[in-house]
């Protein structure tokens, strides 16, 4: 998945704080409160492959494809019952 196809799906660029000279960042996208997707690290990218997990699973629940994302994103939102 590429960097351009992560903001697509409305992830939003987090800075990573341990190196105040790194410019190195993340993206995540909150779903409902418990329930966020993360991506890799923009320091570990290689060749704009990025990945996204599921935050904080164990064991690691990670995804490669935009359309796999795109499609679970897709029905969580449609499922969430509103207040």
């Amino acid at each position: 998945m590429t960097e351009r196809e992560i903001i697509l799906l409305g992830f939003k660029s987090e800075l990573i704080a341990e190196h105040d000279e790194d410019d190195s960042y993340y993206y995540a996208y909150d779903v409902v409160d418990g329930i966020t997707f993360i991506s890799s690290a923009s320091d570990v990218v290689e060749d704009d492959n990025w990945y996204i997990d599921i935050f904080n699973t164990d064991p690691i629940i990670r995804f490669y494809e935009f359309g796999q994302v795109q499609g679970l994103l897709n029905t969580l939102e449609k499922n969430i019952l509103k207040k």
